[in-house]
């Protein structure tokens, strides 16, 4: 082979190369709805099993819906003749759901009609839907009820909560922003669509370290979760009472309830390491 032809030869060879690695790169279509047209990745209501790499949650479609409200019963409902604040917020989620059906109706007429430009709008408008804050203003619309019972193994939720577990923690920047919220829509979806699947504690339990997070820092929110877990499956091993307790002790500074859920843990978990940091915890916020 000649010297002339060696430097063409490298610089083909290093090219094949760098186009195998960005072929083994899965599209990435936004948070919530329709893949991309062309794109070979799953929908949203069917996740695969056992994903190695599994592409975003993408904008359009009805998975994890922050917005949807559950079947009956499977949420918590507010006690009492509805108030004020119940008829506004009421007003609120109804409002984000009819925008965010909007838009989805939108897309789908600009990617029918072929106007890329005007459905790349759409896609931007969705995607900074699903970034932005979505305050719950009432946790008893939010959180399910505490009667729900883990009963049956469910492949499909199974799969939800392995897909899920796939973003939860991973990246840096924005990208970890996305992966918690995509990570929250996925467990949300799983508790709404499949509320006796024997994945719930973990889905509940998850759900509550996101909000816990750097991501979230939704602190009530974060301690309901984790007390779903517990109601959920008393015999829990987690440290999800410890978790509690710090969080009304730390970030909420609510000492009654700090206390409650220390003496919670000192009863009930199994880690003699945690029962001891309870009780030292216990011992100074109630002082002899």
């Amino acid at each position: 082979m000649s010297r002339r032809r060696w430097p063409s030869l490298c610089v083909l060879w290093l090219l094949l190369i760098a186009v195998g690695i960005l072929a083994q790169v899965p599209e990435l279509p936004p948070v919530g709805g329709k893949s991309k047209p062309g794109s070979s990745g799953p929908t949203v209501s069917q996740p695969p099993r056992n994903p190695p790499t599994p592409p975003l949650p993408p904008l359009g479609g009805k998975l994890g819906d922050p917005l949807a409200p559950g079947p009956v019963g499977e949420r918590s409902s507010p006690a009492g003749v509805a108030d004020a604040e119940l008829a506004h917020v009421q007003r609120v989620l109804a409002a984000r759901r009819e925008y965010l059906a909007a838009l989805r109706e939108l897309l789908q007429h600009y990617r029918q009609a072929g106007d890329t430009r005007k459905a790349q709008w759409v896609e931007d408008e969705l995607r900074g839907f699903f970034r932005g804050a979505h305050p719950v203003y009432r946790l008893d619309l939010d959180v399910p009820s505490p009667a729900l019972r883990p009963s049956r193994d469910i492949p499909e939720a199974n799969d939800l909560y392995r897909w899920a577990m796939s973003y939860k923690d991973k990246g840096v920047g924005p990208e970890y922003q996305d992966n918690q919220r995509r990570a929250e829509l996925l467990l949300q979806d799983l508790l709404t669509r499949f509320p006796d699947s024997t994945r719930i504690v973990e889905a509940a339990y998850a759900l509550g370290e996101l909000y816990e997070s750097r991501a979230f820092r939704q602190f009530e929110r974060a301690a309901a979760y984790y007390e779903r877990s517990v109601q959920w499956d008393p015999t829990t091993r987690s440290d999800a009472r410890l978790r509690i307790a710090r969080i009304y002790d730390r970030d909420l500074r609510d000492r009654a309830r700090a206390i409650e859920w220390y003496r919670q843990v000192i009863e009930h978990d199994p880690s003699p390491s945690r029962r001891q940091e309870a009780q030292r915890r216990l011992n100074e916020l109630t002082p002899r």
